[in-house]
């Protein structure tokens, strides 16, 4: 609609965008199912992804960095955090290295909610990947990457731009 369409090109590139669009929403109905499902708010979904996505990668985050990615405040993020432990999905720990440092992780109860609830999604996944090559997933795998760092980018942009917003007066 928005893209012009005259060659083929054009025609796959304005498919593709409509397919991203549809999916990003798509994904997002599902993960509200599962947070209404569970009591949380849009905020605490995204923390526990992020949570998530940390330990994926082998690097556990800290509270500070939970805040920057959801551009939170510290009290913000503390308030979140309690309640997303106080509700079994997540836990914190010391680091081992450094005493001083705490590392937020996928709690047991939390791990096994997600997974019950998104197994079946994994196993459509499954499915439609086995139908791709493995050359093509590699080129799926490199645009979805460009893609994903693509929009952070423009999402940093943004806050960036964005004026801050101003303080309450306090007392």
């Amino acid at each position: 609609m928005y893209r012009r369409r005259d060659t083929r090109r054009e025609q796959l590139v304005a498919e593709i965008t409509n397919n991203l669009r549809r999916y990003a929403v798509d994904a997002q109905q599902v993960g509200h199912a599962f947070a209404n499902l569970h009591g949380l708010n849009p905020t605490d979904l995204q923390a526990l992804i992020a949570v998530m996505d940390a330990e994926l990668l082998g690097d556990p985050i800290t509270p500070g960095r939970l805040g920057e990615q959801l551009n939170l405040s510290s009290g913000s993020v503390t308030a979140l955090i309690d309640r997303l432990e106080r509700a079994g999905h997540i836990r914190r720990d010391r680091d081992t290295v450094d005493r001083r440092k705490v590392l937020l992780h996928y709690a047991d109860q939390g791990a096994a909610l997600a997974m019950q609830f998104f197994q079946p999604l994994g196993a459509r996944t499954d499915t439609v990947m086995a139908r791709f090559s493995e050359d093509e997933l590699e080129v799926v795998h490199r645009f979805m990457a460009e893609m994903s760092e693509s929009l952070r980018g423009h999402r940093d942009a943004v806050r960036a731009a964005r004026p801050e917003s101003p303080r309450r007066p306090t007392g």
